[in-house]
């Protein structure tokens, strides 16, 4: 965009100064750059817009994914499935929390370590112990 704005910016300056035979040499290769620059800005614009497109619409599919995910894993806990539960987080690739680790910031959490917090503990209350055989 720097680029193309200088170039647009020299033709621009080109074109108010009084006409001869040596600025006008000056204004018809301002052109031409500006209009490789411009075209060729336009071609990136244009890869942005289509790749902002294909982020968006993989963002969908990932968000429609952790939604699923995030059903089955509530449906498996108020079921009582243990195995269900515990497959659904492993599907999160969720890790053990050492209880010695400081929690990730806000900006370094992820929807994974999210579902730990919610269900590490629902996972250690639904494994029977001892007693409970």
């Amino acid at each position: 965009r720097v680029e193309y704005d200088a170039y647009r910016t020299d033709l621009e300056l080109l074109s108010t100064v009084p006409r001869s035979e040596i600025s006008s040499i000056k204004l018809e290769e301002a052109q031409r750059s500006y209009n490789a620059n411009k075209a060729q800005y336009d071609q990136l614009r244009a890869d942005v817009a289509i790749k902002l497109k294909f982020l968006d619409e993989n963002k969908v599919k990932v968000m429609h994914k952790q939604l699923l995910l995030f059903h089955n894993a509530v449906s498996a806990y108020f079921s009582g499935n243990q195995s269900a539960l515990e497959a659904t987080l492993k599907q999160f690739n969720i890790k053990a929390m050492t209880p010695n680790s400081s929690p990730p910031s806000w900006l370094e959490q992820s929807v994974p370590e999210t579902f730990q917090t919610i269900f590490g503990s629902i996972q250690n209350n639904l494994s029977p112990t001892k007693g409970e055989y």
